[in-house]
């Protein structure tokens, strides 16, 4: 794949700088009005939480304003306008999850309701297995409607897309295949970093059916990416490829970084977040050793502004164009890393990089803006989507912004439960 080596030169101003909750059926939604409560730790100054419920403010106030007239699911900016998938393309799932976040923070009915109707629309997308990222389209819109609504239908449809989704296991490579429909041949080897975050769906269906089945895949999906991805200093590649019929490794590479050598900014943070995700899910320590590592070497080559570049080892770096997106994922896993090793480091990058994405990335100087967060990449390579706004940012920036602000209702939301 040919990758553009023009200087794209962006300057950023600097940035300043739970406990453990069980999972319990279905929670009354958070009533309005509640005053923001902060977790304990290191970071959490009088300033760095002003400027988190600012941005929170901030993000809902937008929301409001926009979400009238959403027509379907936003997959990015052009312009500063939303663009849409009817179906959701594999970022259908992050449209509802920011309005259940929203609902979260503000107390208001509105939100939740249109919530409840954007994740609906997802519901064809049950029976999909064309692609891994079911996970991504159910886990913050169904999951999240289950466990703060009680309504039996978001659990059912869940565990109707993790039945789809396991699927496309390959137990001869033991690993989740990443894209392609299940008789197409040309990607049915290949595996991406990414999958590690739609293996939370398949935990939820073992809790809710009693079969262990799912578990055990998404076990052995993250075992293999234990061994491929984790390169000896910590960093990924973006994809790992094997042979479909024998499950033989061949080799790393890449679509949205900059070669098979580097280290895409936004895979390495759903590494971080997925398999910490999968040490709470399964008590098993190396998933937790492996998050530490992949954390390790993201903190180690994050810019003093604390606003990740695209890809770490592209050439321009450190003064390539940055990826709001993967800052905004990166704090969600450091914090969930932190509440898994107790480590107060990791909520300290964390807490910086939610205070720069809210200094430095929000859509404030423009009135046209329909996002929350801006400066986000989506495919560099591709030139496709450079310093745009992503659904994905504005979802996990809130989510990072609550788990500080609020940590018992995202635990409510999404299950921040630490093993027995």
């Amino acid at each position: 794949m040919s990758v553009s080596r023009r200087a794209l030169l962006v300057t950023a101003a600097g940035a300043a700088a739970a406990g453990p909750v069980t999972e319990a059926a279905a929670a009354p939604a958070a009533a309005a009005g509640r005053a923001p409560v902060a977790a304990a730790g290191g970071a959490e100054t009088g300033a760095t939480l002003r400027t988190l419920s600012a941005a929170a403010d901030y993000a809902v106030a937008k929301v409001r304003a926009v979400a009238p007239r959403v027509t379907g699911f936003p997959v990015g900016t052009r312009f500063e306008k939303w663009t849409y998938s009817r179906g959701g393309d594999w970022v259908g799932g992050f449209w509802p999850g920011t309005l259940w976040m929203v609902y979260l923070y503000s107390g208001d009915e509105t939100f939740r309701a249109r919530a409840v109707e954007s994740a609906r629309n997802l519901a064809p997308r049950q029976s999909d297995t064309t692609t891994h990222d079911l996970g991504f389209l159910f886990y913050p819109s169904w999951v999240t409607a289950w466990r703060l609504t009680g309504d039996d239908e978001w659990r059912t449809g869940a565990i109707r897309a993790a039945d789809s989704l396991i699927r496309r296991y390959n137990p001869r490579g033991g690993f989740i295949r990443a894209w392609g429909a299940l008789d197409d041949t040309a990607n049915a080897g290949r595996t991406i970093i990414d999958t590690m975050m739609n293996l939370d769906l398949l935990a939820f269906a073992s809790r809710q059916t009693g079969d262990a089945g799912y578990l055990d895949i998404a076990v052995a999906h993250a075992k293999t990416a234990q061994r491929v991805f984790p390169r000896p200093d910590g960093s990924t590649p973006h994809v790992f490829d094997f042979d479909p019929d024998t499950g033989a490794p061949l080799g790393p590479g890449t679509v949205q970084g900059y070669d098979a050598s580097s280290c895409w900014s936004r895979g390495q943070a759903w590494g971080i977040y997925g398999f910490t995700t999968m040490y709470r899910r399964t008590g098993d320590t190396g998933f937790r050793d492996t998050a530490r590592r992949l954390a390790d070497y993201a903190i180690g080559v994050l810019t003093p502004d604390h606003v990740p570049v695209w890809d770490y080892r592209a050439p321009q770096q450190p003064y390539d164009i940055k990826d709001a997106s993967a800052g905004a994922v990166m704090a969600c896993g450091l914090l969930d890393l932190h509440a898994a090793t107790g480590r107060h480091a990791y909520r300290d990058v964390a807490l910086r990089i939610l205070t720069a994405l809210a200094e430095t990335c929000l859509t404030r100087n423009s009135a046209r803006a329909e996002a929350v967060v801006a400066r986000c990449t989506r495919n560099r390579p591709g030139e496709d989507g450079i310093e745009i706004s992503l659904p994905y940012a504005d979802y996990y920036l809130l989510e990072g912004i609550l788990r500080v602000l609020r940590p018992a209702d995202v635990d409510r939301a999404i299950d921040l439960s630490q093993p027995s």
